[in-house]
């Protein structure tokens, strides 16, 4: 955000009316006294930034979980009952918990770090002098300037005001800015969409409003995630089947087959413990974590976690042109007195209308840059520039004593149509350029119909300044087939042209938006048949977002103005420039403080990346819970003792799913994000997980009838144990695709551990894992050979009977 520097509060110009952006003298703020003694009884603005969650909550989060709390009671259970070994899991767990808070409070540092410099800087007057300050450093009393675009972030009383619109849809779901009057209220999380004034606070810190809701519904608040859906609603039923399964096997095992109570509750631990997929919500945030640290370091700031997901989901970009496609400066390229008019009055006009506005938008200050105000001029009252509007305007004295009222905005706005000055303006708008009509009106300015049966007096062309990494932007989105939609308050043909210059399909049929169908189903079809829309008024910008996704598609929108808000607050991801108004980086969930389109691809691709690499480590521990369940049902239905203990499957679990997890979930993927989590986890991993739970079923079935004496069940796990690690591995390999040579070498190295373990005696005897003779252990491998085949068969089958 560019710093305002300190100014000093002058006296009004004699005779000149303070609607015309002068300060009153006698409203100079708290002196510096005034300030220290508020300060000194805590009525200070002490409402911390929340970007993130608390380090307490963060901690609790991944501490207290539902999965870590069945997990700690089985692995109290087994220290119970010994031995050491199969209560392995539980470290698992710890270490596991402690990586995710880790990573968070990581993301946690990068989010808060970010967010103070992102974070609104209000203009304060103080001893007649106004400056930036923090937002914590607002007192009671405190006078607050306020300009277009700024945020309200106290509660407070009108002092001045200078045609002062508010909006306070986002607090009372009003569309309408309300126009403020001094003595009128003003409340915290309001912003200004035209004029500006001042006003006294009267509330600050936990008593302003804004601060209040704050506290009922925190900043941090999730967007949708449908992975963190689909995940909760996986979870809930994996808890509904475990309850039932551990009682059957514990009553099996103690009744039917008579086994010793610590034996019995060892393998009932060892059939519950696999079906519990307690990683993937681990890994879930851990990736959302790690892709807010990584857009961190490219200043992109992630308001709300799953808004990485979210973005990546969007398959329409709605891009506001100014500041987005273009830089937010202009030029005056050209001035072009109408009739008879003479070029220096109208200069010396525009210099005037310049000094009128004490906030001008970025096309008044090319103005203010070209024509500067020369002596002789005063203006009485003024009108700012407001979007609705599309034109601004001032009573103004001439020199020689002449009061006239003057215009300056949209030409096609202020001319009727078929006016021949608008033909001229057409050919200029077709090269890309911008322009300005300048118009006097014989109607006094607070007439509603100021701006009806006006005089053209002279038009101004400025030059926009495109972005240099624009078009490279919008090719990208076009290569991922996501839509870019160019929604502009300018004029059609001339945000058509600037979209033209970079390269956007369709921007050669720009669409006027006053001749939009007001039914919202024939809106949509308009809006996916078009690319530019021009002379967008906010409500519509808003209607046109609630019309995309009324057919289904999830819309994003970009924007840096305050007529950005409603639309960004409506949209799926709300995505603000850094330099943009505080209203809009207040509301969007994903900020860029470089402000640099070019940066949203980033963003898109680390939502892939989290997207698709999530759905394959899904894959792997849900194909895990079902031959768990699987291997549980068989089991009690032959009346036979479950053949693993905790610890063989605290070792395949992690060979096979943990380590390999880890490092896919944090893989580059730039995978298409698709629609339907849960569903497509589970087509794989159900058939998955049948061939491999009864795979390493038929194998101990052989084993059991193939050995015999008092260490036969030790000989029949390891068997079954080999069958299972084969099978997965597969699976694990099928997931891994397409391969690298990282790829390849973590699938190989997870091997090459299993195979440590079983050569190597303190390892065979502490995971209590032998293979006895040669005939069982290769049959086991050939199970595994034929239930890998099987695999390959049936994920192919699947990839073409349901496709995603």
């Amino acid at each position: 955000m560019t710093q305002r520097a300190k100014t000093e509060v002058e006296e009004p110009e004699p005779g000149r009316h303070s609607d015309c952006g002068a300060v009153e003298a006698a409203h100079r703020g708290l002196s510096a006294a005034e300030v220290a003694e508020r300060v000194a009884r805590g009525e200070v603005n002490d409402v911390p930034v929340r970007s993130s969650r608390s380090t307490a909550e963060i901690v609790r989060s991944n501490v207290f979980t539902r999965f870590n709390a069945i997990i700690g009671v089985l692995f109290v259970i087994i220290l119970i009952v010994g031995p050491i070994q199969d209560g392995l899991f539980g470290f698992v767990i710890v270490a596991n918990t402690g990586i995710g808070i880790i990573q968070e409070l990581r993301a946690k540092k990068t989010l808060d770090s970010l967010a103070v410099v992102g974070e609104a800087r209000p203009t304060v007057r103080r001893d007649g002098v106004a400056a930036e300050i923090a937002t914590s450093e607002v007192v009671l009393g405190d006078v607050i300037e306020l300009g277009p675009g700024d945020k309200v972030i106290v509660d407070g009383e009108v002092l001045e005001s200078d045609s002062l619109e508010v909006d306070e849809s986002l607090l009372t779901g009003e569309a309408d800015p309300v126009v403020k009057k001094p003595g009128e209220r003003m409340m915290s999380g309001s912003f200004v969409v035209a004029g500006g004034g001042a006003f006294t606070a009267t509330k600050v810190g936990r008593e302003a409003y804004a601060a209040q809701l704050a506290e009922e519904a925190s900043r941090f608040t999730l967007v949708h995630s449908e992975l963190r859906t689909g995940i909760s609603k996986i979870l809930k039923y994996v808890t509904w089947m475990m309850v039932p399964t551990a009682i059957g096997l514990i009553l099996s095992h103690l009744f039917t087959l008579n086994m010793a109570g610590p034996e019995a509750i060892r393998r009932m631990v060892g059939g519950i413990v696999p079906m519990i997929p307690e990683g993937l919500v681990l890994l879930t945030s851990v990736a959302f974590a790690i892709g807010v640290v990584r857009l961190g370091r490219k200043q992109c700031l992630v308001q709300e976690l799953p808004a990485i997901e979210g973005l990546a989901r969007v398959d329409v970009v709605c891009l506001d042109k100014t500041g987005t496609l273009t830089e937010g400066g202009m030029d005056v390229s050209e001035l072009r007195p109408l009739g008879d008019s003479d070029p220096v009055y109208v200069q010396q006009v525009l210099g005037a209308l310049g000094e009128s506005d004490p906030r001008p938008n970025p096309s008044l200050q090319a103005i203010i840059d070209s024509y500067p105000a020369v002596g002789g001029w005063r203006c009485t009252e003024s009108l700012p520039f407001s979007s609705a509007r599309k034109y601004s305007g001032a009573a103004l004295n001439g020199p020689d004593g002449e009061s006239a009222t003057w215009l300056l905005g949209a030409p096609d706005v202020l001319l009727p149509a078929g006016d021949p000055v608008l033909a001229e303006i057409d050919e200029l708008n077709a090269q890309g350029l911008r322009v300005l009509l300048l118009a006097r009106s014989a109607k006094e300015l607070d007439d509603p119909e100021v701006g009806r049966d006006v005089r053209a007096t002279a038009l101004v062309v400025l030059e926009q300044r495109l972005r240099p990494d624009a078009a490279d932007t919008l090719r990208y989105f076009a290569e991922q087939g996501v839509q870019a939609k160019v929604i502009s308050g300018d004029n059609a043909v001339s945000v058509g042209a600037v979209a033209g210059q970079l390269g956007l399909p369709g921007a050669d049929a720009p669409v006027d938006a006053r001749r939009l169908p007001a039914d919202q189903e024939e809106m949509a079809k308009v809006l996916e048949q078009g690319a530019v829309f021009g002379r967008v008024t906010p409500q519509q910008k808003r209607d046109m977002v609630a019309a995309l996704q009324s057919r289904g598609h999830n819309v994003a929108m970009t924007g840096d103005g305050v007529n950005d808000v409603l639309a960004l607050k409506d949209a799926d991801i709300g995505v603000s420039m850094g330099s943009g108004s505080e209203a809009t980086r207040a509301v969007a969930q994903i900020v860029l403080l470089n402000n640099s389109f070019a940066t949203l691809p980033s963003v898109v691709a680390e939502g892939r990346r989290v997207i698709g690499n999530i759905t394959r480590v899904a894959t792997l521990f849900l194909t895990k819970t079902v031959y768990s369940v699987l291997l549980a049902i068989l089991v009690a239905c032959w009346q036979i003792p479950y053949p693993y203990l905790p610890r063989h499957l605290t070792l395949l679990s992690t060979l096979t799913i943990g380590i390999p997890a880890f490092f896919l979930a944090l893989a580059p993927n730039r995978e298409r994000a698709r629609p339907h989590f849960v569903k497509r986890v589970m087509r794989y991993a159900i058939p998955s997980g049948l061939i491999t739970g009864v795979a390493a079923f038929v194998t101990y079935l052989l084993a059991r009838s193939y050995y015999t004496g008092p260490d036969a069940l030790a000989a029949e796990t390891s068997a079954a144990t080999l069958t299972l690690f084969l099978t997965s591995m597969w699976v694990l390999a099928i997931i891994a695709r397409p391969y690298s040579w990282w790829r390849i070498g973590l699938v190989l190295s997870m091997g090459l551990a299993f195979l440590v373990v079983l050569v190597t005696p303190w390892l065979q005897s502490f995971f209590e894992l032998k293979l006895v003779g040669t005939t069982m252990p290769w049959t086991a491998v050939g199970i595994a050979v034929v239930a890998a085949a099987l695999l390959e068969a049936v994920w192919r089958f699947v990839g073409r009977k349901f496709p995603a």
